[in-house]
């Protein structure tokens, strides 16, 4: 009993230590956030300071908070339904229906994701200019759907693989399409992970910063290039950058801790039968 409870408490520990390690420097982004640009730079760095909300008044001036949230949230939500939108049906076929190929094609799928984005950035920039959807909500849209369809289509073929195939085989009998089949048997059985699979869409969407600092400029500008606005060639302003970086974080952190026990769920779904 005392070894099982001394091994406990030892991977209690390491578990905060590795969570404080991790959460470090968004604690140390937000103290700079609230400190001078003196105070920021300060050698050695400073603990304890007079806090000012200066940079992130200066910050709304320069940038449009308002703007640049909802710009990042139209871009994450709309690009996470328009993913599952495709990939719902895809991850169905694939995972009831197999072929020769599907695993092929799912590698294939995975691969694309091994390109680094700045190999395709000039012919995805004239396709977006010819197309007239630089700089706007619909382009970045596609390019953030089309980014990150693949993981989405694997994350949901492993977890509708873990739905039986007899309840399927069953609705058919009774003469259920493959629509309802979706609808009322497979989404709600594997609810958790398509939830824990839209949320990670979200999350990648809204820290997509690659295509937003190249393809948008002023109206279509998301939170990413907001932060980015804060550096020039003669260095960066820390301060304002740490409060740009937390108004552009805490969202993300808000709905993270909100949605943490149905991401672990869905993370987990199906790993115990």
């Amino acid at each position: 009993m005392r070894q099982r409870l001394r091994t406990k408490l030892q991977f209690t520990a390491i578990g905060w230590f590795a969570a404080l390690v991790m959460a470090f420097p968004i604690f140390w982004m937000t103290l700079a956030a609230f400190k001078t640009e003196i105070d920021a730079v300060a050698s050695p760095p400073l603990l304890f300071f007079t806090p000012t909300l200066e940079n992130f008044a200066e910050m709304q001036e320069r940038i449009d908070y308002i703007a640049h949230f909802w710009n990042s949230v139209a871009v994450a939500f709309g690009a996470t339904a328009l993913a599952l939108l495709l990939a719902i049906p895809a991850a169905y076929v694939m995972a009831f229906y197999p072929g020769r190929r599907t695993q092929g094609i799912l590698l294939w799928m995975l691969s694309t994701k091994f390109m680094p984005a700045v190999g395709v950035l000039v012919p995805i920039y004239l396709l977006l200019r010819d197309a007239h959807l630089l700089d706007t909500r619909t382009g970045l849209i596609v390019i953030t759907l089309f980014g990150n369809l693949p993981i989405v289509v694997w994350m949901l073929y492993s977890f509708f693989k873990e739905v039986p195939r007899e309840i399927l085989e069953a609705a058919r009998v009774d003469g259920a399409g493959a629509l309802q089949q979706i609808v009322r048997l497979v989404l709600p059985l594997a609810l958790p992970g398509v939830a824990s699979t839209a949320l990670l869409s979200i999350i990648m969407s809204w820290n997509e910063s690659f295509w937003c600092i190249n393809v948008t400029e002023v109206n279509a500008a998301t939170l990413a290039l907001a932060i980015a606005s804060f550096s020039n060639p003669e260095g960066f302003f820390w301060a304002k950058l740490s409060a740009a970086s937390v108004a552009a974080v805490a969202p993300m952190l808000v709905l993270g801790w909100c949605t943490q026990r149905q991401l672990v769920r869905g993370l987990t779904f199906g790993a115990v039968k």
